[in-house]
């Protein structure tokens, strides 16, 4: 099973838990899928662009159309865009391959022992399933994964600052609506 299938079985096992939004889930799937894309060498990171290289042959088919959807005409795609394009709706989308899979039902001990994969206890620390990470794990990281957890780690933030300016900026409009 790949990075994103394992990181949605572990939303799906934690329930409804409310700390998880869906858009820092499917950004994290997003990253995810780049990791097990650069694992595959089927793109590799030039600074922050991502370069297509081999094609994947084999994988999830959510993999493969990962990888069919990289863009592969120069300037290239940054890892940033890559993971907002790719994400938008991705929670939806795996939470359905997981089930039709059958990995809904996935039991304890499992979940427990993928907390122990350094990328995935990032990848879940970023989408707010679990907090951070000891930093000894980042040991165990290699240079293209920190990148793009970094990347994902940055757009999660500007997604919840997007989200706190329009809480913001509603507040005062229902207040008026309901006559405070």
């Amino acid at each position: 099973m790949g990075t994103a299938q394992r990181l949605s079985a572990l939303a799906v096992a934690l329930g409804g838990d409310p700390r998880i939004e869906k858009g820092d889930l499917s950004l994290a799937l997003a990253a995810a899928e780049l990791i097990d894309l650069t694992e595959a060498q089927a793109v590799l990171l030039h600074g922050d662009r991502l370069l297509p290289a081999a094609p994947v042959g084999t994988g999830s088919p959510m993999l493969i159309e990962a990888a069919s959807q990289l863009v592969r005409d120069a300037p290239y795609e940054t890892v940033v865009d890559w993971l907002w394009r790719r994400g938008s709706g991705l929670a939806g989308r795996y939470r359905a391959a997981v089930a039709e899979a059958g990995h809904v039902h996935r039991d304890a001990a499992e979940a427990v022992r993928d907390w122990n994969d350094p990328v995935l206890a990032h990848l879940a620390a970023a989408a707010g399933m679990r907090p951070t990470p000891p930093d000894d794990t980042s040991a165990d990281l290699e240079h293209e994964q920190i990148a793009i957890l970094g990347e994902v780690h940055q757009a999660i933030t500007q997604l919840a600052a997007e989200r706190q300016r329009r809480s913001i900026e509603r507040g005062p409009f229902e207040g008026i609506l309901r006559g405070f």
